[in-house]
Formats: C-alpha cells, structure tokens, sequence
C-alpha cells in the first residue's frame, strides 16, 4: 500500500519536474547568440562563400531533423530521405507551375512532408530497430521509383529543369551568388531550430527522452509511447520536407539525388559525427562532413570517403564523448571505472 502511495506521489511530481529540468536546459547560453550571429553574419563578411554556406545551413536543418526522432526519440531510420526528397520536387513543382512565394511553396513542402511522415508513422512504430530501418529503408526507395517512373512530371533521371523562383517576399531576387538563398537558408534554420529547441526541452520533450531511454517502463508510468513516437515522427518529416524544399529553391533544380539512399547515409553520418541528442550536434556534423568532403575530395578525389569512414570508426571505438572531451581519457571514475 506504501510502496503504490508512493509511486503515485512520484507520478504526480513528475510533470512539475520535468518542466524544472526543461526550464533550466531551455535558458538561452550567451554562446548560443554568438553563434547564430556570425552564422547570419557570415552572409555579410564572405563575399564568395554563400552557395557553401547556403548548402551547409540546408544539411544543418537536414541533420537536426533526423536528431529529433534517433536522438531524442530512438527511432532509427535509413530512409529519412524520403521527406527531404518530396519537399524538394514539392518547392520544384510549385515554383514551376505555379509561380508561388517561396514561403509558401516552403509551408506546403512541410505540410506534405509531415502527412507522408504520420502515414508512414504507423508502419514505424511496429517491430524493432531492425524493423524500422526496413522500412524506412523501403519507403524512401519507393518514392525514389515513383520519381523515375513519372518523367512527365519529375524529369526522371534528367531531373525537373526549368524551375524559376520569383522574388522572396516580392523584393528579394535569388542572385547568382547565392547571397539571398544563404540569408533565406539561414533565418529559416535558426527559427525552425529554436522551435525545436522548445520542443525537446519541454515536457513533451523530456517524456521522449523516457520513452527513447525504456519504452517499456514509460507505457507502464502512463506515458502514450506511440502517440510521442507518431507526433516527433511526422514533425521531423516536416523539418526535412522544408530542407530538401530549400535545397530546390535556393539551386532551381530537383533530381533524383534528393531521393538517393547516399543522402539518408550522410545525415546518418553528420549525426555520429556531431552526436546525437543535442541539437547542436547536427549542426556540428553537418559543418564538419561537408568541409572534410569538400577539402578530402580535392587531396584524394577517388579516397575522400577512406577517410571519412575512418573518422567513422574512430568515433565508434573511441566514443562520441572521449573525442570531444579527451581529458576524461585519464579520469577515472568510482568503483575504478574509466
């Protein structure tokens, strides 16, 4: 009797301190404003650089959108490209039938990804890990196969040509140089990221955390473990949706590349590069993968993915947390634990 009192008490106190927990985590850090200042800044200070940054900013939202639902939910998945490839022909589209503003070309992109990600949610939510690579795995390469089979829409393997993008907001032409596509790339970044930054911090945030961490024992502290799994599932669909349709509004072009597995494996890579979890962590991976793409692939253009493999592994056998913190190499912890 004791012992029920006293898991219903600790039941009842659990919301409030979770909002505590989530309150204090969600402050925001002076280094956080720092960085998301010279992020906006960089659009100003590098005159040449804007289709790299503009390109690392997309794969950043990519990254953290992918983080929402294996770092914080535990939902594993290979085919997250499925969602960054319909919002990109989706932006593509729009733009070139219709002529729409990009933001909202932009909203419909997400709207779209985000119904893809909750019809699909029911089938992820079945099985086990290895089951939802299966079918995530599965999904993406159906979409990729409608997109090649429907040439008379998607351009097939020749890719949809011909997209042009009217002024953002009426005033402000996409230019060459890339300049309008990064400020536009990175303000969409930092407020989808800020919205997710409340999200996991939250209550609802935190229950995720429960359910990634014991699924079991969430479902049987009252927690609706699939309705969480379904909601942060369809939000991250949304998230890629609106990457992918930057990329096709920022280039003028969707292909079927945005379909490829090869773009689910390198946000799966970014990830475990940046670490997963931490939202930062996407941006971190997505910073570092593309930097060493580009500067391995002009050393070695036919071995630059040696060695990314190789960080792989690295990361794997040494630990996430080791390479970023090598002080706690020599540290050692109680009971003689390292």
């Amino acid at each position: 009797m004791k012992a029920t009192i006293a898991s219903q008490a600790a039941a009842a106190a659990a919301p409030d301190s979770l909002r505590a927990v989530g309150a204090r985590w969600s402050r925001i850090r002076w280094f956080e404003i720092v960085f998301w200042v010279v992020a906006i800044g960089a659009a100003f200070v590098l005159p040449r650089g804007f289709l790299l940054l503009n390109e690392l900013a997309i794969l950043a939202l990519f990254a953290v959108s992918l983080d929402l639902i294996l770092g914080y939910a535990g939902i594993v998945s290979l085919g997250h490209a499925a969602f960054f490839g319909l919002g990109a022909y989706c932006a593509a589209l729009l733009a070139k039938h219709f002529g729409i503003d990009p933001i909202l070309g932009l909203a419909i992109s997400a709207a779209l990804s985000a119904l893809l990600g909750l019809v699909t949610s029911v089938l992820v939510m079945r099985g086990s890990d290895l089951t939802r690579l299966m079918v995530t795995l599965g999904v993406a390469l159906i979409l990729y196969e409608i997109a090649n089979k429907m040439g008379w829409l998607t351009g097939g393997a020749d890719g949809l040509t011909g997209v042009t993008m009217v002024p953002l907001f009426g005033t402000f032409e996409f230019d060459l140089f890339g300049r309008t596509a990064y400020t536009y790339s990175v303000i969409v970044l930092a407020i989808l990221f800020f919205i997710a930054r409340a999200i996991v911090h939250s209550p609802f945030g935190m229950s995720l955390q429960v359910v990634r961490q014991n699924p079991l024992r969430a479902a049987a502290m009252g927690v609706a473990v699939n309705r969480r799994r379904a909601a942060v599932y369809t939000l991250a669909a949304a998230y890629a949706g609106v990457a992918g349709a930057l990329l096709a509004q920022t280039t003028g072009f969707a292909s079927l590349d945005v379909l490829a597995f090869h773009r689910s494996a390198d946000v799966m890579l970014m990830l475990v590069i940046g670490g997963a979890g931490y939202l930062y962590g996407g941006i971190i991976g997505a910073v570092i993968f593309k930097f060493m793409q580009d500067w391995l692939s002009g050393i070695t253009p036919q071995y630059w993915q040696f060695w990314i493999g190789l960080l792989l592994v690295v990361i794997v056998v040494v630990g996430h947390d080791k390479l970023v913190r090598p002080w706690t190499w020599f540290r050692r912890g109680q009971g003689g634990k390292q």
